[in-house]
């Protein structure tokens, strides 16, 4: 074992720990904290962790602290003094991973998830199986115990999806609209979850774009964009399918992204890669060119015209979006455009859901909890429908709403679309 916590590959920076002044502020909107109510499961107890580090050496009880961190961000969003947790955490995640102390048994449980669900050609041919579990109900039988283990929490989470989701496939170029200002040539980011269990919303998304003036283009290729291994702390994996990415998607005039988590770690390339001498101009470029949808859309005047969608809707905040991309605004804007639509804002908005990424499938009993809390003041709201922008949050408030409770979840691109064709959503 090393007389420190981390080794010279990028060690949690010393002058970004000593920016944190302790102050708390952090605390309450910190998810880790409200469940396990313990200082050293919070912001600034983790950074004195990462002090620590550097003195001495790494612990079961440090691994379990940073484990216990969901990476949401919203102390980033809290916390007065500019402190960077997001690179800090960054930094201590891949520290993590090249340690001795995470066991074999979860190991392989990690790379098991990360096999499937990065993989959109594996996740394909478990269609047929997810389909089937989502009619039986398989999940339910075992009641809410299920969501607090780790096996309970993937069947519960599973979608209800049809079978022709397994070969579903979005057009490698779909037109920008006919008697529409043509804006230019995007590239969407299809995702590697995103593709096969909500490719309607995909789908969606690209008959927006293109109702908008953009001609629209999907590349199958590369898989996933790296964003599950990089908040994992898989940092070789990540690194090259942020390579894969650039390569595939830096000729075009924007890289339009509908899912939060993507949308954050592809902005974050520039920063990733800015010790690469190959990679680190090529990175900066491509993540200024990397937007939101509803970023891109909200920057330009709506052409295609809104015809009403009767909704009262609660809107909820995707981690990745309002907290690291700093995106709260443009998804409001643009459904507040939708007429017909009321917008209610649920209570916390701040606080996870407890997906994410992969935390409601590694901390099964921890997300539950707020799984539990998000679901409960979504529905306080006495809304219709729920508004989520990301395929985490809207598997996780879905299995916490229960039988009960079935508040439909859209996408806003969904909501978008069946406005601008007329249709019901």
């Amino acid at each position: 074992m090393s007389d420190t916590a981390w080794d010279e590959r990028r060690p949690p920076d010393p002058e970004l720990i000593k920016d944190c002044v302790h102050c708390g502020f952090c605390l309450p909107t910190c998810p880790s904290y409200v469940v396990f109510e313990n200082e050293m499961d919070s912001p600034r107890g983790r950074i004195l962790l990462m002090r620590v580090g550097h003195e001495d050496p790494l612990s079961a009880s440090m691994v379990e602290h940073f484990d216990r961190c969901l990476g949401c961000m919203a102390c980033v969003t809290a916390c007065p003094s500019g402190v960077q947790y997001d690179r800090l955490i960054e930094q201590v995640r891949p520290q993590i991973e090249r340690s001795p102390l995470r066991s074999r048994s979860e190991r392989l449980h990690r790379a098991a998830i990360f096999a499937l669900f990065t993989h959109p050609a594996r996740l394909r041919a478990m269609v047929p199986a997810i389909a089937a579990q989502g009619r039986l109900g398989l999940a339910r039988m075992f009641g809410d115990r299920a969501l607090r283990t780790r096996i309970g929490a993937l069947l519960s989470l599973a979608p209800k999806v049809p079978v022709r989701a397994a070969t579903q496939r979005l057009a490698m170029v779909t037109p920008a609209a006919q008697g529409v200002e043509q804006r230019g040539r995007v590239a969407f980011m299809q995702g590697c979850i995103q593709r096969v269990l909500y490719g309607d919303v995909n789908a969606a998304t690209v008959r927006v774009l293109a109702a908008e003036g953009w001609e629209v283009h999907a590349p199958r290729k590369p898989r996933c964009c790296g964003a599950l291994q990089l908040h994992s702390g898989l940092e070789p994996e990540s690194l090259a399918l942020a390579r894969q990415t650039i390569a595939a998607y830096e000729g075009f005039d924007a890289i339009a992204v509908n899912v939060a988590g993507c949308g954050s770690a592809m902005k974050d390339y520039g920063h990733l890669l800015a010790d690469d001498p190959a990679w680190a101009d090529r990175a900066k470029a491509f993540s200024a060119k990397v937007r939101d949808v509803h970023e891109l859309l909200d920057a330009y005047p709506a052409q295609a015209t809104r015809h009403p969608v009767s909704l009262k809707l609660a809107y909820h905040d995707a981690c990745h979006l309002a907290h690291a991309q700093g995106v709260r605004i443009p998804p409001r804007a643009l459904l507040r455009g939708i007429p017909g639509i009321t917008l209610v804002e649920p209570r916390e908005w701040e606080l996870c859901c407890g997906s994410a990424g992969i935390y409601n499938l590694l901390q099964p009993d921890a997300a539950a909890k707020l799984g539990k809390r998000k679901a409960d003041n979504l529905a306080d709201t006495g809304a219709d429908a729920i508004a989520a922008a990301n395929p985490g949050c809207a598997l996780q408030i879905t299995a916490h709403l229960g039988r009960d409770r079935a508040v439909p979840i859209y996408h806003p691109m969904t909501l978008l679309d069946a406005s601008i064709r007329g249709v019901a959503p």
